[in-house]
């Protein structure tokens, strides 16, 4: 089977990506799977990604198993087409509110961009003699023209009968996800008739990550269900002393290896709640140096380059508690671990949440808006890591970790001083060995890796192969699977 890879998140170092990165990590054992998966990661359609275009960052590097296109589908300036864009995603959000002139207008637009990108869809099928695509989070009104242009494409190349097609395969939908901007619902609320759904042909499958999006999906107006199909986590393997690069990192950054690590995992973007987390950071500094313990190190996984205005924000926040000497922005956390080209190691997931596990270290987690989160894998990584974690509260914790969960909370009356100590005491039993709190961490380790089984993963994964191959013939999927 040949796998392409569409990515409408819009970041090599987002956590979709490294989810996938997981799965196909898992997979590449099956001889089912011809490499390199050839990935477009939507750098020439993202207006909000600009200092991302066309490949992203020139600081990424990718595994061997992926192959990114830098294709520009559009030849028009990229001012121009980020300003198209922008409006067209502006107007499709607003769309009860446009007369038929403006709604005319709209559709213009959009055919406009669409024909190109299904021509480059369709070419790029063709050339890579792709089998299946992997549509990660496209049915969000990013770019409808991309979207439509990829619906059309999947069409010509998987006509009625001929195997393989498109996996749409979202993290987030319109009703979960409401992010704002100048005051202003960057999404619908629901989809409309400006925003193309799966179940439109039936070469398409569509998985979501959580029960929440599955009961979503079964309002739309499509006849095509969606399977849900829990993100698959990282395998960390059996502590260990540290390895040579984890050493050089920590040496290249300045850190002492007797410094606990307390990692946050999220991009650096406006809901994810960077400043509550700097915030929380300085008041356990603040208990370090009272009770005369190593302050630890933040590590922020995000690039500052994704929201500028954003990480200003957060950026004089560390300059104003006087932290700006234990926080490290590592601008993007990478798909595998690597030296750059001025022999910087830049560490990957996996490795960053072994060093915090080795140094009995903690996880913050901490979204400024409740709705944005559809599973949040924050507190899932600081499970895996057996660490402590500190979140504040969002809509579907309880959903995904239960309500058993030792995570410390920020919320209601507890403020983030308060929060702020008993993480730092989670911390220092945590080192300690303290029975009651390790016990509480393996109950945590153990319902995630049930709540995150990859086996629906590896199920769908091999019903898909079998359909490549021809040896299953039912290419139609009209309900869950």
């Amino acid at each position: 089977m040949k796998l392409a890879l569409v990515s409408g998140d819009g970041l090599p170092v987002s956590g979709l990506l490294t989810i996938f990165r997981n799965v196909m990590e898992t997979e590449l054992a099956n001889e089912g799977l011809e490499l390199p998966v050839v990935a477009d990661l939507g750098f020439s359609w993202r207006p909000d990604k600009q200092h991302f275009f066309p490949r992203g960052s020139e600081e990424n590097t990718y595994p061997d198993w992926m192959s990114v296109s830098t294709a520009v589908p559009l030849g028009a300036g990229r001012a121009d087409l980020m300003r198209e864009l922008t409006w067209i995603r502006g107007a499709v959000a607003r769309s009860d509110t446009l007369d038929d002139e403006e709604s005319a207008l709209l559709r213009r637009a959009v055919e406009s961009l669409a024909g190109p990108y299904e021509e480059y869809f369709t070419r790029w099928f063709e050339e890579h003699d792709v089998d299946w695509v992997c549509a990660v989070n496209m049915t969000l009104s990013d770019a409808v023209p991309v979207t439509l242009g990829l619906h059309r494409a999947a069409a010509r190349r998987w006509s009625e009968g001929v195997p393989g097609g498109v996996l749409f395969w979202d993290h987030d939908l319109f009703a979960s996800y409401s992010v704002f901007e100048e005051g202003a619902r960057v999404y619908p609320p629901g989809p409309n008739r400006f925003t193309p759904l799966p179940g439109t042909h039936p070469c398409h499958r569509w998985a979501v990550v959580s029960p929440a999006l599955a009961e979503e999906v079964k309002e739309y107006p499509t006849p095509l269900g969606a399977t849900t199909v829990p993100n698959v986590l990282p395998a960390l393997g059996p502590e260990a002393p540290p390895s040579e690069r984890h050493s050089a990192f920590l040496e290249q950054r300045g850190i002492d290896p007797d410094r606990p690590l307390i990692l946050v995992p999220v991009r650096v973007f406006q809901v994810k709640g960077v400043e509550i987390s700097v915030s929380m950071f300085a008041e356990i500094k603040r208990l370090c140096e009272e009770r005369r313990t190593p302050v630890p190190c933040l590590l922020v996984f995000g690039s500052l380059d994704e929201d500028p205005p954003y990480a200003q924000k957060v950026v004089s926040l560390v300059q104003e508690l006087n932290v700006q000497d234990d926080v490290v922005f590592l601008d993007g956390v990478p798909l595998s671990s690597h030296q750059d080209a001025t022999g910087q190691w830049r560490p990957d997931e996996i490795d960053l949440l072994r060093m915090c596990r080795a140094g009995g270290g903690a996880v913050l987690f901490t979204p400024n808006t409740s709705d944005v989160e559809s599973v949040g894998l924050g507190p899932a990584l600081a499970a895996i890591a057996e660490v402590p974690c500190a979140i504040t509260d969002y809509a579907c914790f309880e959903d995904i970790y239960g309500t058993r969960s030792s995570c410390v909370r920020v919320s209601g009356g507890k403020d983030i001083p308060a929060a702020a100590v008993e993480l730092f005491d989670l911390m220092e039993k945590n080192r300690r060995g303290d029975p009651g709190v390790r016990e509480d961490l393996r109950r945590d380790k153990e319902h995630v890796l049930r709540s995150f089984d990859p086996e629906p993963w590896r199920r769908l994964f091999r019903e898909m192969v079998n359909e490549a191959d021809g040896t299953e013939n039912d290419t139609k999927h009209v309900g869950p699977s």
